[in-house]
């Protein structure tokens, strides 16, 4: 039993390091962001913010719409691999549906990107109807001018992304963040400042550089791609050939996950609200926890790609044991995980709170210290609810995830939140207890179908392998 776990999981680890380590490496490209905004000023630092929170959200939700190309990849290579389709009309045949796939999915991220940006542009002339203060609008209009550009080669990006990671190879994925997140910084003190002959265009420069950072990192990614062999084949930016059958089918399970992404991001963001209810030391102590949970969160996002990767993979092998194995062994290395950060939490809340909030932030940094125990037992399954929804990606399942998410955020967690933070008197801590309980209920009933589905699933692979 031992010995199986610990197979597994090197098997999981291969492809869940690198994304992990990639999903870290973009937070702190966000983070350089947030910094150099802070320098500008408050007034930066509130526009700024606003017009990130709105490219997020659009760009969250276009990510969505091609997160299933990654499962769907895996599967057309697995196929090719299988003992019984071993011929070369069959392996020809799955390289031509990669290669569609991958055609649709750069079709699905153009149509999402002009679109999101076009959204972004409109949402930026609607902001002085939103009672928003004037200096902070004009701030923000400008920004989101900068940022719409830039949400084009962004989900570019996460459609060669998608294709690396099904193919398993996204070696190249890591390095292009880091090296990003360098170039990002540069290029932000430069248009701030306008430095080496730029022109010195403040918070605006922000924007400009995160856009050109976007293009830059998807010409990379393209390139590392074009000379890997395993990939060059399979990869064509031609969309006019797109197969409306394939576009259909990545459209129907990539709805789903955007509207998911969107219902979770929308679910923690009304949270943040009702922080904000209670004053600016329980929203400076909501946020500084929010922004720990996000980082730790991308262990998950890492974990949750990978399993769900692996899932297609050993279905479309016709191994079901070994498609229920992959639950078990990224829940246990989630658990690993999330066990050792929750003793950090328990053991020196102070210190790991000392990037957000300093030892004079007085009652800020009190609440904190509480909503670190509560959030100690929460990233257990926060982390457990974004790896089930990774599996039931892997079985084709996306419609399943959004119900289950939107029962376990909005009708358990968002009620228990206002039950305890309001009626109950609990204020920020009922808040988070409210989001504990939202979450667990998700994880729980994300699992349990699972485990029915794959059930379910097992006759039907039989028979068609």
């Amino acid at each position: 039993m031992l010995t199986t776990l610990l197979r597994d999981s090197r098997a999981l680890g291969v492809l869940a390091v690198p994304l992990v380590l990639t999903q870290l490496a973009q937070v702190a490209l966000t983070t350089t962001d947030t910094v150099m905004m802070g320098l500008l000023g408050t007034t930066e630092l509130a526009a700024g913010g606003l017009a990130i929170v709105i490219f997020n959200q659009i760009r969250t939700m276009g990510v969505g719409l091609v997160t299933s190309v990654g499962n769907q990849v895996a599967a057309a290579a697995a196929r090719a691999e299988r003992p019984a389709d071993d011929t070369a009309g069959a392996r020809e045949s799955a390289h031509d549906e990669v290669r569609a796939i991958v055609r649709a999915s750069l079709a699905v991220a153009t149509l999402a990107g002009i679109a999101g940006a076009l959204l972004m542009i409109l949402i930026g002339q609607a902001l002085a109807w939103l009672g928003q203060d004037a200096d902070v609008v004009h701030l923000t209009r400008n920004m989101l001018y900068a940022l719409a550009p830039g949400l084009l080669p962004c989900l570019w990006f996460q459609a060669v992304r998608q294709f690396t990671v099904g193919m398993r190879r996204p070696q190249a994925l890591l390095r292009i963040t880091l090296v990003s997140i360098g170039v990002n910084a540069g290029l932000n003190w430069a248009l701030i400042h306008g430095t080496f002959g730029l022109p010195r265009l403040g918070l605006t420069g922000v924007g400009i550089a995160t856009s050109t950072v976007y293009l830059l990192s998807f010409l990379a990614l393209f390139l590392a791609a074009k000379k890997d062999t395993a990939l060059s084949a399979h990869l064509t930016v031609d969309i006019t050939h797109t197969d409306p059958a394939v576009l259909k089918r990545v459209l129907g399970l990539g709805v789903p996950i955007a509207a998911t992404y969107g219902s979770e991001a929308g679910f923690f963001s009304v949270t943040a609200f009702m922080a904000g209810s209670f004053g600016p030391d329980a929203l400076a102590a909501h946020t500084a926890v929010n922004q720990l949970v996000y980082i730790v969160f991308q262990v998950a996002v890492g974990l949750s790609h990978a399993a769900s990767i692996n899932v297609s993979r050993e279905l479309a092998l016709g191994d079901h044991d070994g498609a229920r194995r992959i639950k078990n062994t990224a829940l246990a290395c989630a658990a690993a995980v999330m066990t050792c950060v929750g003793v950090l939490y328990l053991t020196v809340p102070r210190l790991v709170l000392a990037p957000f909030l300093d030892s004079g932030s007085g009652q800020a940094l009190t609440l904190a210290t509480h909503l670190l125990i509560v959030t100690a037992f929460l990233q257990f399954f926060d982390c457990a609810q974004n790896i089930g929804v990774g599996l039931l990606r892997g079985l084709d399942d996306t419609r399943s995830g959004f119900r289950i998410t939107l029962i376990g955020y909005w009708a358990v967690g968002l009620p228990a939140a206002w039950l305890l933070a309001y009626a109950l008197g609990l204020d920020t801590l009922g808040i988070w207890l409210g989001l504990l309980t939202g979450l667990a209920a998700t994880a729980t009933l994300l699992l349990r179908r699972y485990s029915a589905a794959l059930a379910v699933a097992r006759p039907l692979t039989a028979a068609t392998v």
